[in-house]
């Protein structure tokens, strides 16, 4: 056999193993941070010669988790607290690093995930009201609101009305009950609702681009109502042992994000109007981590 045929034949058995490898599926909840992330994921991957396809914006966490353990997903991002209360219903065990244990021990066993080295994104739930109304109640700790919950009328999601850290715990925790609360499956309605006073106090998440922007006021969890909410990939086992660069790739990702990162890439998406593909694609080229 000449060189040039035993390099044609390389190439082809090159190229037939690049197309028979199975595709890794990214997916996501249906938010702007998680699309965000997702997108990080896949292009991370890509750059690293995994083959990808993207399931971004599945829905809500009880369907993206459901996409994970019945195979229809290969990962997602997700949060220590979220998969804490909202899918293990349980409660914490300590701090950031005892709940990370806590969750990642329970996933491993009950259904064969297992959860990446956490980022500092920490997007736990934050109270958040109009600057007049934190000066006309006197608010800085969510424990000040107690007195005065009566006057206040509260937005959120849905999920908020059973969440062990959403109104069963300000009731608890905080001796709060609210005058009034409003749902909104929207979650960009729900500031539109703060700002168009429809309500006076909105559960917002840490990572929120308001915060930065300094348009609204955080009230300090005073009492440790909401668990830490640490991101990172929860991904299937038999993916990661089948495609070793999944876990060192994504753990370059995740070291690069934190709190004020994300709110940024927030705002990028929400104010800019830039797709989360092209907001991802570009800080990780900024970053060096894509070409």
């Amino acid at each position: 056999m000449s060189i040039r045929i035993a390099l044609a034949v390389l190439a082809l058995g090159l190229a037939g193993a690049a197309q028979a490898q199975t595709a890794i599926k990214v997916g996501s909840k249906n938010f702007t941070e998680q699309y965000v992330v997702g997108e990080m994921y896949a292009a991370a991957l890509e750059a690293a010669g995994v083959k990808v396809e993207r399931k971004i914006n599945l829905g809500g966490t009880l369907v993206a988790h459901a996409a994970l353990t019945k195979g229809e997903i290969d990962l997602y991002p997700e949060y220590t607290g979220t998969g804490l209360l909202v899918v293990m219903k349980a409660e914490a065990a300590g701090g950031p690093d005892a709940v990370y244990n806590q969750v990642r021990a329970h996933y491993e066993k009950e259904w064969q995930v297992t959860w990446l080295k956490p980022s500092r994104v920490n997007n736990g739930y934050a109270m958040l009201v109009r600057a007049e109304t934190a000066a006309q109640y006197n608010l800085r700790k969510f424990s000040d609101v107690a007195p005065v919950a009566g006057r206040l009328k509260l937005g959120g999601g849905p999920e908020l009305a059973d969440r062990k850290d959403g109104i069963p715990g300000y009731k608890e925790r905080y001796g709060i009950v609210f005058g009034e609360f409003r749902q909104f499956a929207s979650y960009p309605l729900r500031y539109k609702a703060l700002e168009e006073k429809q309500i006076d106090i909105l559960n917002g998440f840490s990572t929120d681009w308001q915060i930065a922007a300094a348009k609204h006021v955080a009230l300090e969890d005073d009492k440790g109502l909401f668990p830490p909410y640490y991101l990172t990939a929860a991904a299937r086992q038999a993916a990661l042992s089948g495609n070793p660069a999944i876990a060192p790739t994504l753990d370059k990702v995740n070291a690069l994000l934190d709190n004020a990162t994300m709110q940024e890439l927030n705002r990028q998406v929400e104010v800019d109007k830039k797709e989360p593909r092209a907001v991802a694609q570009a800080f990780l080229r900024a970053k060096g981590l894509i070409k």
